[in-house]
Parts: structure tokens; C-alpha cells; sequence
């Protein structure tokens, strides 16, 4: 008769992933970057072109949309058409696929952000301040929808209500029969607003200073990571 031992039988270990397929799913969510040391200045160069070429076809669609009353562009749909096409070109260099994503959705949260910038610019431009009443005020921290903002509504010096409601200068202390300062654009093509204090004609820009960087700096990691020193199928 067999005695059993008590001792049980070694697994057996479970099978390595092999390197190369390792390798290949690394290159392909975050790029090859097949290359040593400094990255090549020509795919940096490519990627810095790339990222200021999309920007500022963002910024300069929208803001020549809401100048020339377009609303196309003016609303920022041909902006959100060339944050596309910068995710598309980077798919074309075969970059990473998480990087492709990345600049995907900086570009569209960047496009996003542009049009109210826009329309600051052509008020700032070419805008006439005027001296509005406040018929109503609304919002303020208890209106969930209204993001603790204040919204006054207002007539013009003729009486006529505006389309819009004014948060700049519209506050706690405001009530109705208060006199605020907007600046309006005389040719119509953006909504009046309430007056900031003294912006220069490109402030509003400086804001998407941050997601315009972002954009760049995804474009030119993609584009550098793209790197490939073989040639595969």
C-alpha cells in the first residue's frame, strides 16, 4: 500500500508574458519612443508646430466668427473640427493611443472655453459702455443653478429689456431701480455684458493661456513618443 506523505505536488508556475507583447502594449497606449538620450529636435519641432498650429486655428476661428457674426465659427464648432484634426494627424504618426485621447480632450475642453473669450475680445475692441436699469434681480449662493452668481435683468435707457441677463456688476446689495454699466457691441453680434474693471483688448485670451500650454505640451510628448526606428506592419 501507498502512504501518502502529506506533501502536496509543486504547481506549476504559471506561464511568462512574453517581453515583446509587453513592449507592444506599452507602445501602443503610450508610444514606442524608440529612441536614447535627448528626444529628436525634429519631432519636437513637429510637435510644438502641430500644438501652436491647432491652437491658434481654435482661437482665430472663433474670434473671427464672433467679430464677423458667424456662428459657425463663432460658437466654436470649427474649433472643436480642428481639435479633431490634430487627434486625427496624431493617428496618422501611429502616436500612443492614451496620448491621442489626452490631446483629444484638452483640444475639445479648449474649444469649449474659447467662445466667451471671443466675444470679450470684440467688446473690447469695438464696444460702447452704457448705463442699464436693473428691473430684477436672481441667483445668488441659495440657486444651485446659478453657480452663486447673481443675474440682474435689465432695460436700456429707452426702456427696452435686454435679451441677456448681467452678472458682472450685479451683486447681494443690488435691487431693482439700481443703475449698471455694460458694454454692448453697436454692430449686435455678441451679447452685451457687464463691464470688468478695465480690461486690455486681449485679456480676455489670457485665461486660456493654461489650456492652450496643455495642448501643446500633449502635442509635442505624442508626437516625440511616436518615435520609431523600425518599421513594422
Amino acid at each position: 500500500m501507498e502512504v501518502e506523505t502529506g506533501m502536496r505536488r509543486p504547481r506549476r508556475p504559471l506561464p511568462a508574458v512574453e517581453p515583446h507583447l509587453l513592449t507592444h502594449l506599452r507602445a501602443s497606449v503610450w508610444g514606442p519612443a524608440e529612441f536614447v538620450g535627448l528626444p529628436p529636435w525634429r519631432l519636437v519641432g513637429e510637435g510644438l508646430l502641430l500644438g501652436f498650429l491647432g491652437a491658434a486655428a481654435i482661437v482665430g476661428t472663433t474670434v473671427v466668427g464672433a467679430w464677423h457674426g458667424m456662428p459657425a465659427l463663432a460658437d466654436g464648432e470649427i474649433g472643436l473640427v480642428c481639435a479633431v484634426a490634430v487627434a486625427l494627424y496624431l493617428c496618422l504618426v501611429r502616436a500612443g493611443r492614451a496620448l491621442i485621447g489626452i490631446v483629444a480632450v484638452l483640444g475639445v475642453c479648449f474649444a469649449l472655453q474659447v467662445p466667451q473669450a471671443a466675444a470679450g475680445v470684440v467688446l473690447a475692441e469695438r464696444g460702447r459702455v452704457e448705463s442699464v436699469v436693473v428691473t430684477s434681480v436672481e441667483g445668488g449662493p441659495a440657486a444651485v443653478s446659478s453657480r452663486g452668481r447673481y443675474f440682474c435683468s435689465v432695460t436700456d435707457r429707452e426702456g427696452v429689456p435686454l435679451k441677456v441677463r448681467i452678472w458682472r456688476g450685479c451683486g447681494q446689495a443690488t435691487r431693482p431701480g439700481d443703475a449698471l454699466t455694460v458694454v454692448y457691441d453697436p454692430q449686435g453680434r455678441v451679447p452685451p455684458r457687464g463691464v470688468a474693471a478695465g480690461p486690455l483688448a486681449w485679456e480676455p485670451l489670457r485665461a486660456l493661456g493654461g489650456w492652450a500650454t496643455a495642448l501643446i505640451a500633449g502635442c509635442v510628448l505624442a508626437v516625440v513618443r511616436s518615435c520609431r526606428l523600425t518599421q513594422t506592419d
